[in-house]
């Protein structure tokens, strides 16, 4: 598995309220996603990121942060599965563009591991 990108997801009881704050006065620039329970706010020019998220709107589970791995997404599944980590979502296919499950990391942290149908 080659990872190629992690992203922190924190919890926010309401994205537009935020906005202020992680646009406005952090002066990040807001990537829209074209969902309302989610956004992600990047450092302008590229590089660090972080993603808002009101709740999952399809895992019971909301995860901690967000771990993008290309093509390799069946790889990791199967490293998983096989490693014996606890996968809380199982490997899916959203309607928004994303193949990703949620594994829970030896101290309890829930893990997005993604793929974008285009990688």
């Amino acid at each position: 598995m080659r990872v190629t990108g992690v992203t922190t997801n924190l919890r926010v009881a309401d994205v537009d309220a935020a906005r202020d704050f992680y646009a406005d006065y952090l002066g990040l620039s807001e990537e829209d996603l074209g969902l309302s329970w989610v956004t992600r706010f990047t450092v302008p020019g590229g590089g660090a990121s972080v993603q808002l998220v009101t709740r999952d709107a399809a895992s019971p589970h909301d995860s901690v942060m967000s771990v993008q791995v290309g093509g390799d997404i069946d790889e990791a599944y199967e490293e998983a599965q096989r490693r014996g980590f606890e996968i809380v979502y199982p490997l899916t296919e959203e309607s928004w563009g994303l193949r990703r499950f949620f594994v829970r990391d030896p101290d309890g942290n829930v893990i997005n591991v993604t793929s974008h149908r285009d990688a």
